[in-house]
Order: C-alpha cells, then sequence, then structure tokens
C-alpha cells in the first residue's frame, strides 16, 4: 500500500470515529461520569497504540517507535490545550453541559488546521531543509516563555477571528439550549457558544504552531506526522472529562510541557551536531511528563494557588 492510500484511509478511519462520536457520546447525557469518561479515553489509546502495532508490522521498528513517540509528544503538548479549555468555560460561564458540543466541534477544527500545517510543514521542509533549524528556534523561545508566562489571554478583546465573526453576525446574549445560532425576527445571531468555540479554536493555532514543529523534530515522515498528530487530537474530549476537575491543580505541568518544548527545540538546532534518537527521544519526553505529573500529585495546588 502507498503511502497516499494510507493517508486517504486513515483519514476515512478518522471521519468514522468522529461521526461515531457525535452519535454515541449524547446517549450518555450531557455529561459523562468520571469512569464513562475513563474508558472513552483508554478506548482512544487503545486505538493509538493498535495502530502503532500495525506501523510496525507494515513498516519496522524504527517508524513504529517514531509515531510512540510522536503521538506521547501530541499528547502532552495537547494537556496545556486543556487547561486554557477550562479556564476558556470558566471565564464565560459555558453551562458543563454545552462542553462537549464546543469541545467537539474544536477538535474537528483543529484536526482541520493541523492537517493544513502538516502539509505545510512537509513542503516547507522538502524545499527548505533550514526552516527545521527555524522551527527548533521558535520551540526553544515558546518553551522558555511558556514557563514564565502566568495566564493565557481569554478575552474577546483584540481576537481577530472573533471580530471577523462579528462583523458577519450579531451577537445574542441567550444560548437557548447550546445553540451556536439563533433566527430571531428574520435575522440570524450568533451565541456567545460561537464566541466561546471561535476563542477555543483561537487558542489551538496558537497551540498548533508549536506542537506542529515539535513532531517534526522526531520524524519528517509525513504519514506518521499526520496520524500521530490526529491521535494526539481525538481522545481530548474524553480526556477533558477525566481531568477537567484536576488539571488546573497540576502545578508542574506547565513547566513540564515548557521544558518537552525546550528539548525538542534543542534537539532540532542541534541536529547537526548531536544525533538524538526516537526511542531517547520518548524516554526523555515521558521522563519529563511523568515527573511534571508525580512532582504535582506530590505537592498539589489549590484553587487559590497555594500549595
Amino acid at each position: 500500500m502507498s503511502d497516499l492510500a494510507a493517508l486517504a484511509l486513515f483519514t476515512i478511519f478518522v471521519i468514522l470515529l468522529l461521526v461515531f462520536d457525535l452519535k454515541v457520546f449524547p446517549r450518555h447525557g450531557p455529561e459523562l461520569s468520571l469512569l464513562q469518561a475513563t474508558l472513552w479515553t483508554g478506548f482512544y489509546v487503545f486505538l493509538a497504540l493498535a495502530f502503532d502495532l500495525g506501523v510496525y508490522a507494515w513498516r519496522g521498528h524504527q517508524p513504529a517507535v517514531e509515531f510512540l513517540t510522536g503521538y506521547v509528544l501530541e499528547q502532552s503538548l495537547s494537556l496545556d490545550n486543556l487547561f486554557v479549555f477550562i479556564v476558556i468555560f470558566e471565564y464565560w460561564g459555558v453551562r458543563p453541559e454545552h462542553h462537549h458540543r464546543v469541545l467537539f466541534w474544536g477538535i474537528v477544527g483543529a484536526l482541520v488546521t493541523r492537517a493544513a500545517f502538516v502539509a505545510a510543514g512537509i513542503a516547507l521542509l522538502g524545499r527548505f531543509g533550514w526552516v527545521l533549524y527555524l522551527f527548533g528556534g521558535f520551540l526553544l523561545i515558546s518553551g522558555l516563555r511558556m514557563a514564565f508566562q502566568k495566564q493565557f489571554n481569554v478575552r474577546s478583546k483584540g481576537n481577530w477571528l472573533l471580530w471577523v465573526v462579528t462583523r458577519v453576525f450579531p451577537i445574542a446574549e441567550s444560548d437557548e439550549g447550546g445553540k451556536f445560532f439563533l433566527r430571531r425576527e428574520g435575522r440570524r445571531y450568533a451565541t456567545r457558544l460561537l464566541v466561546v468555540l471561535v476563542l477555543i479554536e483561537s487558542a489551538d493555532l496558537v497551540f498548533a504552531m508549536d506542537s506542529i514543529p515539535a513532531i517534526f523534530g522526531i520524524t519528517r515522515d509525513p504519514l506518521i506526522v499526520y496520524t500521530a498528530t490526529c491521535f494526539g487530537m481525538l481522545g481530548l474530549r474524553a480526556l477533558y472529562s477525566v481531568l477537567a476537575g484536576a488539571l488546573v491543580r497540576f502545578r508542574y505541568l506547565r513547566q513540564g510541557i515548557s521544558t518537552i518544548l525546550v528539548f525538542v527545540g534543542a534537539k532540532m538546532l542541534l541536529a547537526y551536531y548531536v544525533s538524538i534518537s526516537a526511542l531517547a527521544s520518548l524516554a526523555v519526553i515521558s521522563a519529563i511528563l511523568i515527573a511534571a505529573i508525580v512532582g504535582s500529585l506530590l505537592r498539589p495546588k489549590t484553587k487559590d494557588g497555594a500549595a
């Protein structure tokens, strides 16, 4: 099977998973229980590991390790996405029963933008090899900035994407059952849920500028990059239900993620002088993430920010 055929089949698989997700999740009610969310998260992790076994059988050991490393990297970076989603929902007062619907369409949009970013990155690296060093420097700066950044801006002021939306649709105060649009007196209005969705998509665009260059630090194989990125995003909705209450208490999570970005950025910048295998990268990324989570559990942060 050619890589192009494999990409097409995988895209169809992702679309079917999204349809399945959209049809099955509502049957659990407006909110998932912790057990249900954990089972769904495990289901998506199982799919990723099963796919990795398929890569091993088809491509061999090295591509399988690259996929697993890329998947762990994308999953770890997505934790920061979840933290920002929680802040956005809290700031805009979104009711819990509407979280999953907004997250679903946010993830659909994220998959589309990431596919475009992956295609653009592969084209750039294929034509200009030195772009790898540009990506490395960008990740290094992003990681250092994240380490000292206190809070992500969730306000609508200055958001160009939201500005475009508000130029087209007036904003209604009521959500009326979790709708994105309302029609009143023959005129279409956007609801606050659409505002929240646009803010989530805007935040994800920022994160994609970190995560896509980061995975190019692991591999430049288009199939591995694309599939690992998609698997890293697919389970976010269920993972959100598992971690929503506890994520804000992980005081060292952002430092861990920033350290991962710095590591991958340095790896890309030093690629000419130092060769770090995908397996070694997997070990380092996993160790940093585990250390951040364990450290946070040993010294949790309370809601008021104190230890």
